[in-house]
């Protein structure tokens, strides 16, 4: 035989074999329907979500002028003022932010507790004049989500009024029925355990108008442990805001465009260090948010005297006149993931009569009223929808003013 016969039996053989093959495949696989009929289009779809994740980043996080990286893993893009995503909004566009306004007046005594400020700058870096400090969004931020469309966002109501919600609880301080235009508070700081990676803890004051349906307005901050939207349990500066009961307007920090920043030494969304821990030292950080009287515009301060930015009033439909509703406290999600309650921790996860170096605070609670001066609350209301998981008690002295502690271990015998 020549070698080129033999060579053409070797390819007819390979070829015989090839199709013995592909035939034996495709009976299994229309005997055993192993495969799924949208198979060929998995690998489209994953590109797709990537394409999308990727426009997103490239949105949302602007080109800096210089990058800080924080002993935490986190990169602080310090970006031109003009240039933060708050003017991407239409109604920003070209447009610059606000000269400070106003701050309301007070009559307080300050008390000797620590401030806290944020992990980023301990290594005495900042940002340059004329830029604002960006906590910048990884694909991995993104990928930890449900969805594209929800990131940056809360998926259920984060209120309590007077109906139970299924899956987030309380313990919170409010008042009601008079017309407020800001409140303060300062709240200590801890880093309280979350056992599952989508519940969260946080302690804030919320800034409240419109009902409790689709309409409901809030402009909220404080402190929050998040691994869901931060990849780690560091509790971290944050705030949030919506005007149609968190269903498709606002976001976390500068997760969508709204919020106007103005400070340079405070980014939205990092960590805050020191923090409390018990029998020890305490740590505090001041939270205000007031709306200026000249413009309209709802304004954040942070620790003493740093402000940070403002919403623009036509962000809201109710708080564009003013709030019904200020509350106060701490809030967790509990999945019930091991089919029992969780053992994310509220606060410091003590509860509230252990007092002073082991329970959570809130002190020095004060409203703003209609002439821009900070006055001390009236008629405070108490409430904790799972007293046995996490609790709230309040007081008043000359030092703190009305304060409140809360909190609570979650899962326990008495939280089954």
């Amino acid at each position: 035989m020549t070698s080129s016969s033999s060579s053409s039996y070797s390819i007819i053989f390979k070829f015989v074999a090839f199709l013995l093959l592909v035939s034996s495949f495709t009976t299994v696989v229309s005997e055993h329907n192993t495969l799924p009929a949208n198979q060929t289009f998995l690998p489209r779809q994953e590109l797709l979500k990537i394409k999308r994740i990727k426009g997103y980043l490239k949105e949302i996080n602007k080109s800096p002028v210089k990058t800080i990286k924080s002993p935490d893993g986190d990169l602080i893009d310090c970006v031109l003022s003009h240039l933060q995503p708050a003017f991407d909004h239409p109604q920003l566009k070209g447009m610059k932010p606000l000269e400070p306004p106003k701050r309301p007046k007070a009559n307080e005594t300050m008390n000797e507790v620590a401030e806290s400020l944020q992990l980023w700058t301990i290594s005495g870096e900042s940002c340059p004049e004329g830029t604002v400090p960006i906590r910048r969004t990884t694909e991995k931020d993104v990928m930890r989500t449900s969805s594209l469309r929800r990131f940056g966002r809360k998926i259920r109501r984060g209120v309590r009024h007077d109906t139970l919600s299924n899956d987030h609880e309380h313990a919170v301080a409010f008042v009601n029925g008079e017309q407020y235009y800001g409140a303060k508070a300062s709240i200590n700081v801890w880093t309280p355990r979350v056992t599952d990676q989508y519940e969260f803890s946080l302690s804030q004051l919320w800034v409240i108008s419109g009902t409790f349906g689709n309409d409901l307005n809030t402009i909220e901050a404080g402190w929050q442990v998040s691994p869901e939207l931060y990849g780690d349990n560091y509790p971290r500066f944050f705030t949030y805001w919506t005007t149609d009961a968190y269903q498709a307007t606002g976001c976390y920090n500068l997760l969508c465009s709204g919020f106007v920043q103005t400070n340079n030494r405070i980014a939205m969304g990092a960590a805050i260090s020191p923090r409390s821990s018990v029998n020890s030292r305490q740590f505090d950080i001041g939270i205000m948010i007031w709306k200026d009287p000249k413009h309209g515009h709802w304004w954040l301060e942070f620790g003493s005297g740093l402000l940070v930015g403002y919403w623009p009033d036509f962000l809201f439909s109710h708080l564009r006149g003013h709030a019904s509703m200020i509350q106060f406290g701490g809030e967790i999600v509990n999945s019930r993931s091991m089919g029992y309650h969780t053992s994310t921790q509220m606060g410091s996860g003590h509860f509230a009569d252990e007092g002073f170096g082991k329970a959570s605070y809130f002190r020095n609670l004060q409203v703003v009223d209609w002439d821009n001066n900070l006055i001390p609350l009236s008629n405070l209301h108490l409430l904790a929808d799972h007293p046995n998981c996490y609790d709230i008690r309040a007081g008043k002295n000359n030092v703190w003013g009305n304060y409140f502690y809360y909190g609570g271990p979650g899962r326990n015998s008495r939280c089954p």
